[in-house]
């Protein structure tokens, strides 16, 4: 084996080596039972996509029940945040959106847990919706403001989820590399492509770095308190 593939490969041992071997471990114990909330969003998708392409009636169930918008009273948005998290752009092919679902819900199901998966994604959506409502208030001069043709779309489905559990995977993990690469795509896409999914993107990955560093401060805490608790070897 060459220098060159030997450093490649203890590469990818070292930022990918945990996870994989936790999502065959998984696979291989469980098969779909290790998947269960991935296949559920799944289904939520392909079942939300049926509805609102089956006539105005489907579409003004699906926007009532999970539609998002920036103009919405925020009780309201809160309601819908959890169901909008699986109702797909209707302008967009919906195979798109089941294989990131598939890949980063799947890996993130089986490798940080259900209520990890489950939690993150609403997190994401919930600080992209916070995003959206700060930028429609400070106006298209303001700070981060945007146009407001882009602010009162319907903000729904699970990209920033998506991008949320990749870079919290990866800060679990020690996956420096693949979060930083995943990080720096998000601020590309903002430059090059100004609009409100961009910007919920890295809001959605700045509250997910934030909840890593809480739990990091929280995990040396516990530590520090059981070494201070444990009790001390007598001098041999």
């Amino acid at each position: 084996m060459s220098p060159f593939n030997k450093r490649l490969r203890d590469f990818a041992y070292v930022e990918w080596g945990g996870i994989s071997r936790d999502v065959w471990f998984e696979l291989r114990t469980k098969k779909l039972r290790a998947i269960p909330l991935t296949l559920s969003a799944c289904l939520s998708i392909l079942t939300l996509q049926v509805i609102q392409h089956s006539g105005s009636t489907g579409t003004e169930w699906v926007n009532r029940l999970g539609g998002v918008y920036a103009t919405l009273p925020w009780w309201k948005a809160l309601l819908r945040t959890p169901l909008s998290l699986f109702v797909p752009d209707p302008s967009l092919p919906v195979w798109g959106l089941i294989a990131q679902v598939v890949f980063m819900f799947g890996i993130a199901e089986m490798t940080v847990g259900r209520r990890h998966t489950l939690g993150i994604g609403l997190l994401a959506t919930l600080a992209g919706t916070s995003f959206a409502r700060y930028s429609l208030a400070v106006g298209p001069d303001g700070f981060l403001g945007l146009p407001v043709s882009t602010l009162v779309v319907r903000d729904t489905g699970p990209s920033a989820a998506v991008v949320a559990l990749g870079v919290y995977v990866a800060c679990r993990y020690r996956a420096w590399w693949t979060g930083g690469v995943l990080i720096l795509a998000m601020l590309v896409e903002v430059v090059f492509i100004v609009n409100l999914a961009g910007f919920e993107h890295l809001t959605a990955i700045v509250a997910t770095l934030l909840l890593c560093a809480l739990e990091g401060h929280l995990r040396r805490r516990r530590e520090a308190e059981l070494h201070r608790e444990s009790p001390r070897q007598p001098p041999g």
